[in-house]
C-alpha cells in the first residue's frame, strides 16, 4: 500500500489539512479550465479563444500550486507520469489554437491546415476524458492505493466504473442531442451498445483469470461474465435488424445489464460494509437494465423516438441514464482498500451510498448543463435566428399569394378579407366534397335519364361541365377551356 509522511497510522488516511489551501485549489481550477475548452471548441462560439486563453491561465496556476506547495511529498506514481503527457497536450492544443486562429492558408502550413483543424479538434475532444484519468490517479496516489497485490482489483474497479458512467454520458448524448446523427447511420441504438458489448466480453474472458495458473476467489465468476457479455452481445447485433434491413430495436442490453447486476450482488466480499456496496451496486444495475426493458418496450414502443426530431425525450427515458452513473461511481468506489479504510473510520454502507448517488447526481447535472450549452448554440431555434424566420413568413407569404390565385374569389376576397385556402365553397376539405357529390349526381344524370333524347342528354352533359369547370379543382391541374382566374374576373 505504501506508507507516506502524516499518514494516521489507524486510518491510513492523510487529511485534507495537511496539503494546505494551495495544494486544494489545483484539482478544482484545472477541471473548469479543461472543461470550458472542450465545450467552447465543440460549438465553435465566439467565446472559444477567451476561454481557452482563461483555462490555459487556470491550468498553469494549478500546475505550480500542485508542486509548490511544500506540503506532502510523493513518491513517483501513474499521476506523475500522467502529468507531462497531459501538459503536452495542453501545449499542443495551444500552439494549434494560435496557428489556426492567423488562418495562414498558403504554403506549407496551408496545405496541411486541414489535417491540424482535425488535430484540434480530436484533441479538444479527447481532454475531458485524460482529464478525467488524471483525477482517478490523483486520488490513487493521494491515498495511496493501488498497490501490490491490490493492483489488479485496483484497475478493474476503476475501469469498469468509469466505463458505466463514460456509458451513461454516452447515452445522454444520444438521447438529447445524438438521435439525428444515429438515424443517418441507418443503425439502431442497440446495434451499437451490442457491439461493444460483444468486445467488452472477449476482453473479460480472457483477462480475469491467469491461464495456466489456478482459479482463485471470483476469477470463474468474472470469466463466466465475460462469456455471457460476449455471446449476449452477438444476439443483440443479429436483433438490431429487420428482414429487410431496417433499424430495430430490441431489450438485449438491458438484459445484460440486469444480469451483470444480479452477479454483482452476490459477489463475495471479505468485509460486511464491502459486500452491501457491492450489493446495492447490483441492485442499481438490475434497476437500470429493467428501466432501460421497459423504456424501449412500453415507453417507445420500439420506435428510436418520441418525437421526429428527438428533442423531446420522455422523464422516464431519464431513469436508466442516471442510474448508470450511480452504479458506476458504485463500483469505482468498491476496491478493497476503500472498504478497509470507511470500515476503520465506522462509516456505514448507507452515509456511504447517499455521498456516492450525490456526486452522481452532480455529475448527472453537469453534463445535462454542457448539452444544453451545446445544443442552444449549434441548433437554436427558429425564432432565434431573423433570417430563416423571415424567409419562411416570405415563403409563406408567396404560398397564400399562389393559393388565392389559384380559386374564384367573392368580392370580399378580392378586398384581402378572405383567409388562407378559403373560396366561393369554402375550405379545401368541403370543396373536395362538393366536387365528390357533383360527380356522383353528373353519373346518375348520366345513367338514369333514359327518357331524353341524346340531344337533350348532351346538353345537360355540356352544362355540367361547363359549371364544373367553373367551380373548385385541384391546384396544378390544366385546362383547355379559359383559366380559374379569368373566369372569376369574369364574374365579379
Amino acid at each position: 500500500m505504501g506508507a507516506y509522511p502524516h499518514a494516521d497510522p489507524d486510518v491510513g488516511l492523510d487529511f485534507p489539512h495537511r496539503h494546505g489551501s494551495r495544494g486544494w485549489f489545483f484539482s478544482p481550477d484545472r477541471s473548469l479550465g479543461s472543461t470550458s475548452l472542450f465545450e467552447f471548441q465543440i460549438i465553435r462560439s465566439r467565446w472559444h479563444v477567451p476561454t481557452q486563453v482563461l483555462g490555459t491561465c487556470l491550468a498553469i496556476v494549478g500546475y505550480i500550486l500542485g508542486h509548490k506547495h511544500k506540503g506532502r511529498q510523493f513518491e513517483h506514481t501513474a499521476h506523475a507520469s500522467f502529468a507531462p503527457i497531459l501538459g503536452f497536450t495542453l501545449f499542443a492544443q495551444i500552439v494549434l489554437g494560435v496557428y489556426l486562429r492567423l488562418h495562414i492558408e498558403r504554403g506549407f502550413l496551408g496545405t496541411i491546415r486541414r489535417g491540424l483543424v482535425f488535430a484540434h479538434g480530436f484533441i479538444g475532444k479527447a481532454m475531458p476524458i485524460m482529464i478525467w484519468v488524471q483525477f482517478v490517479f490523483g486520488g490513487i496516489a493521494a491515498l495511496g492505493f493501488c498497490r501490490g497485490d491490490h493492483l489488479g482489483q485496483c484497475l478493474a474497479h476503476f475501469i469498469m466504473g468509469s466505463a458505466f458512467i463514460a456509458y451513461g454520458i454516452i447515452l445522454t448524448i444520444a438521447l438529447l442531442v445524438g438521435q439525428l446523427w444515429i438515424k443517418r447511420t441507418g443503425r439502431s441504438q442497440e446495434f451499437f451498445d451490442s457491439c461493444v458489448i460483444a468486445a467488452w466480453g472477449c476482453v473479460n474472458t480472457f483477462t480475469e483469470h491467469r491461464w495456466g495458473g489456478p482459479w482463485v476467489k471470483n476469477d470463474l465468476q468474472h470469466t463466466s461474465m465475460g462469456i455471457i457479455w460476449w455471446c449476449a452481445g452477438l444476439v443483440g447485433i443479429w436483433l438490431s435488424r429487420t428482414r429487410d434491413g431496417r433499424p430495430k430495436r430490441n431489450v438485449i442490453p438491458g438484459i445484460v445489464i440486469m444480469l451483470t447486476g444480479y452477479a454483482m450482488s452476490g459477489h463475495p466480499q471479505e468485509l460486511h460494509l464491502s459486500t452491501m456496496v457491492h450489493a446495492f451496486f447490483g441492485y442499481t444495475l438490475m434497476l437500470a437494465g429493467l428501466t432501460r426493458i421497459i423504456e424501449i418496450s412500453f415507453v417507445l414502443k420500439d420506435r428510436a423516438t418520441l418525437s421526429p426530431d428527438g428533442n423531446d425525450p420522455n422523464s422516464f427515458q431519464y431513469i436508466p441514464i442516471f442510474l448508470l452513473y450511480a452504479s458506476g461511481f458504485l463500483f469505482a468506489g468498491a476496491t478493497e482498500e476503500q472498504m478497509a479504510l470507511l470500515s476503520r473510520a465506522n462509516v456505514t454502507h448507507v452515509s456511504y451510498m447517499l455521498i456516492l448517488y450525490s456526486i452522481a447526481f452532480i455529475l448527472f447535472l453537469f453534463v445535462n448543463v454542457l448539452i444544453h450549452i451545446y445544443a442552444s448554440q449549434t441548433f437554436p431555434p427558429d425564432s432565434q435566428k431573423p433570417g430563416r424566420a423571415q424567409g419562411r413568413r416570405r415563403n409563406q407569404k408567396v404560398e397564400n399569394d399562389e393559393e388565392n390565385a389559384s380559386w374564384p374569389h367573392t368580392g370580399s376576397q378580392a378586398n384581402g378579407s378572405a383567409s388562407r385556402g378559403t373560396s366561393i365553397l369554402g375550405p379545401r376539405s368541403e370543396r373536395q366534397h362538393l366536387r365528390d357529390a357533383q360527380e356522383f349526381e353528373l353519373d346518375a344524370l348520366i345513367s338514369g335519364d333514359e327518357e331524353d333524347s341524346q340531344e337533350e342528354r348532351d346538353e345537360k352533359l355540356r352544362t355540367r361541365k361547363n359549371h364544373e369547370r367553373g367551380g373548385p379543382r385541384e391546384e396544378g391541374s390544366e385546362s383547355s377551356g379559359p383559366s380559374v382566374r379569368e373566369e372569376g374576373r369574369v364574374r365579379l
